[in-house]
């Protein structure tokens, strides 16, 4: 049997051109090795899974490739690029500040930086979480930063730049790496899942990208766990049932309640999602997020906020139609004040009832 790849390996980008939802960043790096204009001192910064380590290692290989193609990226036949590529390249190295964090192990990063390298031109340094370095260990780092050998680059990643000195910040080109989009996720996983000869729904495809909250590693790995539960066929059901996520149906039937005031339908609804299992508190975030959803689907212009399939986005122009903007905005200003309270409530199922009740009410009010 073969040895399993997880998909976030075995799909990472190889060149910038494969990079997911970073374009700009990509097309400002190649600028710069186009035009060997070449900073001495990088820094990647934003949230985890989208991209920095990976665009690192692709700089590292497109600097060093002894033959580039016309459009910038590293050609994968020479010398270079495949000692990289069969990860046995001594013109990058790679530590991880989270665990070689004292002055000592950058004491010894800063003899390797003096050694030239034996292939290519440029000697790469990635330092992935470089905010977890201590203070001693920054103030050994900032003279060779400041000053390195004219082989030597340096690519700093972290999730918290907050956490840099500013000495350190000063002297980097800083690049902001965006969440991924949830429509550049879809697509994504769509392609893993076609190449994987996997089938599964659209549905399926926009509770994933969902999930990983902009992260496309995290959207990968929820994919291999998906496969691993439903096999090669995905369904939204079986997604939903997996990741523990609430059926999209649930908010649609409970904002009917709401409009024609059922109070005993809402409260009913509301118990057979808890006896399902699911959080009360996320129940009610996911009614804020349903509001949401249905004001921008009441216009034209703010409809591409809506991040959901083609048919569910219907089901959301539908419901919306039959939803007065009075109620939407007087439902999702109620149903965030009672989330901001959530915490202070000794009872917390009594304090969703009563946002359920008092959404009932909306329209009831204004009838009076």
């Amino acid at each position: 049997m073969d040895k399993f790849i997880v998909s976030a390996r075995k799909y990472r980008p190889a060149t910038f051109s494969t990079v997911i939802g970073q374009e700009s960043i990509t097309r400002t790096l190649k600028n710069s090795i186009g035009s060997g204009h070449l900073g001495q001192a990088y820094l990647f910064c934003g949230p985890r899974g989208v991209g920095k380590t990976t665009c690192a290692r692709i700089f590292a290989k497109t600097i060093n490739c002894q033959s580039l193609t016309a459009e910038v990226e590293a050609c994968d036949q020479c010398a270079s690029c495949q000692s990289f590529n069969a990860s046995a390249s001594f013109n990058v190295v790679e530590l991880d500040a989270a665990s070689n964090n004292s002055v000592d192990d950058i004491r010894q990063l800063i003899d390797q930086v003096r050694i030239p390298p034996q292939v290519g031109k440029y000697s790469v340094y990635i330092i992935d979480e470089v905010h977890m370095l201590s203070q001693q260990a920054f103030n050994a780092f900032l003279k060779t930063l400041e000053e390195p050998p004219k082989h030597a680059i340096f690519i700093l990643a972290t999730t918290e730049k907050h956490k840099i000195l500013p000495t350190i910040l000063s002297r980097c080109q800083i690049f902001d790496f965006n969440r991924i989009k949830i429509d550049d996720i879809v697509k994504h996983i769509g392609h893993v899942a076609q190449q994987e000869d996997i089938s599964i729904e659209p549905e399926a495809l926009n509770v994933i990208a969902t999930k990983a909250s902009g992260g496309l590693r995290d959207a990968l790995s929820i994919f291999d766990q998906i496969v691993s539960f439903s096999g090669k066929t995905v369904t939204y059901q079986s997604t939903i049932e997996n990741l523990n996520v609430l059926d999209y149906e649930y908010f649609f039937r409970m904002t009917d309640y709401f409009l024609a005031s059922d109070y005993a339908s809402a409260l009913v609804t509301f118990d057979e999602i808890l006896n399902k299992g699911f959080d009360d508190r996320n129940f009610l975030l996911g009614l804020c997020s349903h509001f949401r959803d249905l004001l921008v689907s009441k216009d034209v212009k703010t409809l591409p906020l809506l991040e959901v399939s083609e048919s569910t986005k219907n089901h959301y122009a539908e419901q919306a139609k039959k939803c007065p903007t009075e109620f939407l905005f007087a439902a999702l200003d109620m149903a965030q004040k009672f989330d901001e309270k959530y915490k202070e409530s000794n009872n917390k199922r009594l304090h969703i009832e009563l946002a359920l009740l008092q959404l009932c009410n909306i329209l009831k009010k204004k009838l009076m």
